[in-house]
């Protein structure tokens, strides 16, 4: 490598500067150095330098991003896709807005590309101070639209795919507005991930104006073409929800935390929170709907994991365990509708 510094020479102040370890967990040290190690192993490579700028950058994009965003990450999140050609007048942007005001005056955040059209009806309608931007740098549009540009919470981002990864991953409800193909991309994109298990299970809302049936004729085509011919399972339909109005928006979002909380796989055990636990009736009858899902055993109340417990993972919320076949995330969905019908125990 004449000229410049070995393969070598890389690695070693790589790895001088791990923090101590007084400063990480021993999983994050291991994390740490397992990144280094990925990294010495692409200057060892001989890696091409097109392929070093997009790992460096895409990399810095996303600590970037998780700098941003970790102060708020106990802070409940809606991410708003949809047009940035969706005029101000347009009724579309009207209940864009009206549902991102909504939404913060609820307690969420709402997290949008930060450009114009629904993105920024969005930012508009939840306000500077509880809004979010992650802009895609573009030469045909314009940049982050006024009320989000130049905020701390706006993040500037060349690459697609980690936009799309931060615009899913600090999220806990999706809504989609009508829009072109970078809409129909992230609403496809979104929907794979919650049928392969790859984005926590979370309520996706594709809202449009009533009579105006953009959604209404998606559905039908996936209805006609693509559940009809097999391609997804009709479970999978329950994935999302068509609205046309506020309200109803807004009672599918917070309809799906009504007694879920979250999930976490611990080894081949899925861990579901509630807000209540269900009665041995309630647990009975689950256990009747869902047996296809259960490897093995049945859905059972536990404690806390040994990992939830170490990482102080919502210690004082009842949990229901099961041997989860990581297939039919569809049916999985169902289960977490079926969870926010019961009565519960009282606390």
């Amino acid at each position: 490598m004449t000229g410049g510094s070995s393969a070598g020479e890389v690695w070693a102040g790589l790895l001088e500067q791990v923090p101590d370890a007084a400063e990480l967990t021993a999983s994050q040290a291991a994390l740490v150095r397992s990144l280094l190690t990925t990294v010495g192993a692409l200057a060892q490579r001989g890696t091409h330098t097109l392929d070093l700028k997009i790992a460096d950058a895409a990399l810095r994009e996303m600590a970037e991003a998780f700098s941003v965003f970790g102060p708020y990450r106990d802070v409940a999140k809606v991410t708003m896709f949809g047009s940035a050609r969706t005029q101000p007048d347009d009724p579309v942007y009207v209940l864009a807005r009206e549902l991102a005001e909504r939404l913060a005056d609820d307690g969420w955040m709402v997290v949008t590309g930060a450009g114009p059209g629904i993105m920024q009806a969005g930012t508009e309608g939840a306000g500077r101070e509880r809004s979010f931007g992650v802009n895609i740098k573009l030469p045909m549009e314009q940049g982050a639209n006024p009320i989000i540009a130049a905020d701390s919470k706006l993040v500037e981002m060349h690459y697609f795919f980690t936009r799309k990864l931060i615009l899913v991953k600090e999220s806990d409800a999706y809504v989609i507005l009508p829009g072109g193909f970078g809409t129909l991309d992230e609403a496809f994109e979104l929907l794979t991930l919650l049928q392969t298990g790859k984005a926590q299970p979370a309520p996706v809302v594709l809202v449009e104006t009533p009579g105006e049936g953009y959604w209404h004729q998606w559905q039908e085509f996936i209805d006609q073409q693509a559940i009809a011919s097999g391609y997804v399972s009709h479970e999978d339909a329950d994935f999302y929800s068509v609205v046309s109005s506020v309200d109803q928006a807004m009672e599918v979002i917070e309809g799906f935390y009504r007694v879920y909380h979250s999930s976490r796989m611990v080894g081949d055990l899925l861990v579901l929170r509630l807000k209540v636990a269900p009665t041995a009736a309630e647990l009975a009858e689950l256990n009747l709907r869902f047996a296809d899902i259960v490897l093995e055993g049945e859905i059972r109340p536990i404690a806390p994991m040994p990992p939830e417990v170490s990482s102080d993972d919502h210690l004082d919320l009842p949990r229901l365990g099961l041997r989860f076949n990581r297939l039919h995330f569809g049916r999985l969905r169902q289960l977490i509708d079926a969870l926010n019908l019961i009565d519960g125990e009282e606390r």
